[in-house]
């Protein structure tokens, strides 16, 4: 009995300890970067409003040259986003036109990799003569 309470006692501590190190820090390290400049803000709640940041969300539509900038999904904008079209399922060849559930966007056409010999199991996966593409494997008849 000693022994089942020892067990059950340390997998509770392991589980424990397991969820506090797995909690998120929603501890803000960047406190300093606002300053208080003047004596109007002496309460504790004023500081806390200007040491926080404020931040705008920057869309596409509003300043298209930011879908141009490095990092950027793509060069296209649709719906505020940026994408690429010759990629993106949801806007495959131009905006709002979504592929199927089992194709793919491949230089802006929805495709099916399973059947595709141009896109077998993937984009640009060409099979060779005499080859069919089953179920994305390029296979001979």
């Amino acid at each position: 009995m000693k022994f089942r309470k020892l067990v059950f006692v340390s997998v509770l501590a392991i589980v424990l300890a397991l969820s506090i190190s797995a909690a998120p820090d929603d501890r803000k390290d960047d406190v300093n970067d606002a300053t208080i400049e003047s004596s109007d803000y002496s309460s504790a709640q004023g500081r806390w409003l200007l040491q926080t940041k404020r931040t705008r969300r920057v869309t596409c539509k509003k300043f298209p040259g930011i879908c141009d900038a490095k990092g950027s999904p793509g060069p296209q904008c649709c719906k505020k986003k940026c994408v690429n079209i010759l990629t993106d399922r949801q806007n495959c060849g131009k905006c709002g036109k979504k592929c199927k559930y089992n194709e793919i966007c491949c230089k802006g056409k929805c495709v099916n990799p399973s059947f595709n010999k141009k896109h077998c199991g993937g984009c640009n996966n060409r099979c060779g003569n005499g080859e069919y593409c089953v179920f994305g494997l390029c296979n001979y008849a």
